[in-house]
């Protein structure tokens, strides 16, 4: 079956799980990174298909090498950190020759240019460990510009050692106003710009390969990729929500590859002699082999090792959480097996509200992607993974939960799955046209579920926010343009495209994983009603605020994202006209929300972040950030105080003041805290109140409440799930 993708995140968590190691070995001259030759092949592969296939296709010429070039500069320093202007001078004979080095199947240019880029930044971050053992003087009325992505490239090497003086002097503050001492703040950063340059030195070809073709492939247009056998590996699993391996979250920590979660059923926690914390520091191939030391190993790497085949063993060698790094280490014996990544699949809730003299009872599910296991499906598994399939098994649970409204939560859902997102959407309207798809000939394909039964015919919402891109779109416009529910929250992302996968190890006949794949657009989508989503995306029918800015996030971010086009509806049949029922939702809306304190905490926060996402500057001057501590510190309190308030009032459970997150800025990285700190931050995050959630239940609940008190308008709203909605409880 084809992989027939609508923007899935390719970020898929390299602190995951357990795939098979690549065998080519990097090309290594006087410690810079050479290209292989296997790449160079697949950079040809690659261009043919985009100069052919694209939806967008484009020459492969000098005008495109400029775009290839400035945007490879991009993403090697966005924020202008290392480089100066004598360092772009010196490639400027390469802006009309990236072409060249594709077509030629000579990469050594862009090779040159990223072997410079790690030159500087070790440079940087040697001078930035110099530059501690100096002190520093708050007391000066001096700024430091962190947003940088726009300022100009530094023109000398004093302004970038300036620009890195202010920086390092901030991290400091930070730390100092977090209440550490010198010696602490020191030792800190030390280890902090260590860790940096160590970071940096695991680089392989690999990562320049695929950073280079990304900018040949997203200068076309943004969401065409280039995946590396790693990165195409993960992608998969991302997709079918399963491996084979241990069944353990693993992060880099300290240089160690340490266990921060244990997947419930996997090896690792049935066999009891793992736990998190635990750190990683050899992994053996078989029961009786010698492990090989992964101290010092990137983490994808060490991953490499420990995935494998089912059934297989894998040997660790184990330091335990509780001891010291010279402490008595263990060994491990584990069977390799299939792990389901359930965290990442559709979940369900009931959030239960009071409406008028009503309770309802509305049914949450939160789909994270649109996913499929295509491989499976393919091959006529039964049993396939997909979302659709968890959504209706969800759905029918729900029924006999006897829930009164149903809430299809798609927030920061990026995508995935096209025949996902028509199925899905199938559930809720039955048969009829879904989506539209256009390809590069102008041919429109019509896209629906033919033989789809209606799982949930009752009151539907859906909650976006500009997050949900593609086939959150597909799906959210399809229920709009019905008129079969309530789109509720931000609007989206603005991706229309629809893209494919080409396996360009398959192209080549090559039996092993070595050229990577190629994400490419094809075609682009478009809504029932004629329009798209493209650039504007999903317009909510209640809207929320918003953290988002359309400038740095969302299609209209993009400078080459294809125009908004319309084309000639499908012929489809609403069920449903929201028309009347909007407007009274929105009053209900606004007067609760008045009164909510939480949602006017949020608003007042979205305000204030929005003012320091403009300045762009931060102050370096002791007494003025303190005053901005202080001012956040009191702000934080007073919320606390109304929140406590509340709580007596409700005689709702009051937390011990031990067991609240803490809320002011430590000044540290994500790695730099303890493991069981940065768990229960996390814990918190997850467990903290959803105001955004709760107010989109209550919408829906109000929605539920007006139809069934009012006939009139429920015969004007004319939605079978209005004639079909459960009574109240």
């Amino acid at each position: 079956m084809k992989k027939t993708l609508l923007g899935i995140a390719l970020a898929f968590a390299a602190t995951t799980f357990a795939a098979a190691p690549t065998t080519a070995i990097d090309s290594l001259t006087n410690g810079e990174l050479k290209p292989l030759q296997q790449q160079m092949q697949a950079a040809a592969m690659t261009a043919q298909f985009l100069t052919r296939f694209h939806y967008k296709a484009m020459p492969l010429d000098d005008a495109m090498s400029q775009q290839i070039f400035d945007r490879y500069l991009k993403s090697l320093d966005p924020e202008k950190l290392f480089f100066i202007q004598a360092d772009i001078n010196q490639f400027d004979y390469a802006r009309t020759k990236m072409d060249d080095a594709i077509n030629n199947q000579d990469l050594s240019t862009p090779f040159a240019m990223f072997n410079l880029y790690e030159r500087r930044f070790q440079e940087r971050m040697t001078y930035a460990r110099e530059l501690l053992k100096s002190d520093f003087d708050f007391k000066q009325n001096e700024g430091y510009r962190y947003l940088r992505e726009k300022e100009p490239w530094p023109q000398t090497e004093n302004d970038m050692r300036d620009l890195w003086r202010q920086r390092v002097k901030n991290d400091w503050l930070r730390l100092k106003l977090a209440g550490k001492d010198d010696k602490a703040i020191r030792t800190t950063l030390e280890k902090r710009y260590d860790y940096s340059l160590a970071r940096s030195q695991k680089l392989k070809s690999e990562d320049v390969f695929q950073l280079f073709m990304n900018a040949y492939a997203m200068s076309i247009e943004p969401h065409t990729n280039y995946l590396g056998p790693k990165a195409s590996e993960d992608f998969d699993i991302s997709m079918k929500l399963s491996l084979v391996g241990i069944g353990a979250v693993l992060q880099e920590r300290d240089e160690l590859i340490t266990i921060r979660e244990l997947v419930p059923g996997g090896p690792a926690a049935l066999s009891g002699k793992l736990k998190v914390g635990d750190r990683i520091v050899g992994v053996g191939q078989g029961a009786n082999s010698t492990p090989v030391d992964v101290l010092g190993w990137r983490l994808d790497d060490a991953v490499a090792l420990i995935r494998g085949n089912k059934d297989s063993v894998v040997l660790l060698d184990i330091l335990p959480a509780e001891v010291g790094p010279d402490g008595k280490h263990k060994t491990v014996s584990l069977v390799r097996n299939k792990i389901t990544l359930d965290q990442q699949a559709a979940k369900k809730s009931i959030i239960e509200i009071k409406v008028s003299d009503a309770t309802r009872r509305i049914g949450v599910i939160a789909l994270p992607t649109f996913y499929q296991d295509f491989e499976a499906r393919r091959k006529g598994d039964k049993d396939f993974k997909s979302a659709t399939r968890d959504v209706a098994r969800l759905l029918a649970e729900l029924k006999k939960e006897k829930v009164d409204s149903v809430l299809i939560d798609l927030r920061n859902n990026g995508g995935g799955s096209l025949s996902e997102a028509v199925e899905l959407t199938s559930l809720f309207i039955g048969k009829g046209p879904v989506v539209q798809q256009r390809n590069s000939q102008g041919k429109i394909n019509i896209e629906s579920e033919n033989g789809a039964k209606i799982a949930w015919d009752g009151s539907l919402g859906v909650l976006i926010n500009r997050g949900s891109a593609s086939a959150s779109e597909i799906f959210a416009a399809a229920i709009q343009d019905y008129g079969r529910g309530l789109i509720i929250g931000e609007s989206s992302f603005g991706k229309g495209t629809v893209q494919t996968m080409v396996n360009l190890d398959q192209i080549a006949r090559s039996d092993k994983a070595k050229f990577g794949e190629l994400k490419m657009t094809v075609a682009q989508f478009f809504r029932v009603n004629g329009g798209t989503t493209q650039l504007r995306g999903v317009t909510p029918d209640l809207a929320f605020p918003s953290f988002s800015d359309p400038d740095s996030f969302g299609e209209s971010s993009y400078e080459n994202a294809l125009p908004w086009v319309q084309i000639k509806p499908a012929e489809y049949e609403t069920v449903g006209d929201m028309k009347d029922l909007i407007p009274l939702l929105q009053v209900r809306h606004e007067m609760r929300v008045s009164k909510n304190k939480e949602f006017q905490f949020l608003l007042d926060d979205i305000k204030e972040f929005t003012v320091l996402r403009d300045k762009k500057l931060i102050s370096l001057n002791e007494i003025e950030r303190k005053k901005e501590r202080d001012t956040n510190e009191d702000k934080v309190k007073n919320r606390e105080k109304l929140r406590l308030q509340d709580k007596l009032a409700t005689n709702d459970k009051v937390e011990k003041e031990s067991e609240k997150p803490a809320s002011q800025d430590d000044g540290l990285q994500a790695n730099e805290r303890s493991l069981s700190s940065e768990l229960a931050a996390e814990k918190a995050r997850k467990e903290a109140k959803d105001v955004l959630l709760d107010e989109a239940a209550y919408i829906l609940g109000d929605a539920v409440d007006l139809l069934k008190s009012n006939q009139k308008l429920a015969e004007r709203v004319i939605s079978s799930f209005t004639k079909k909605a459960p009574e109240p409880h």
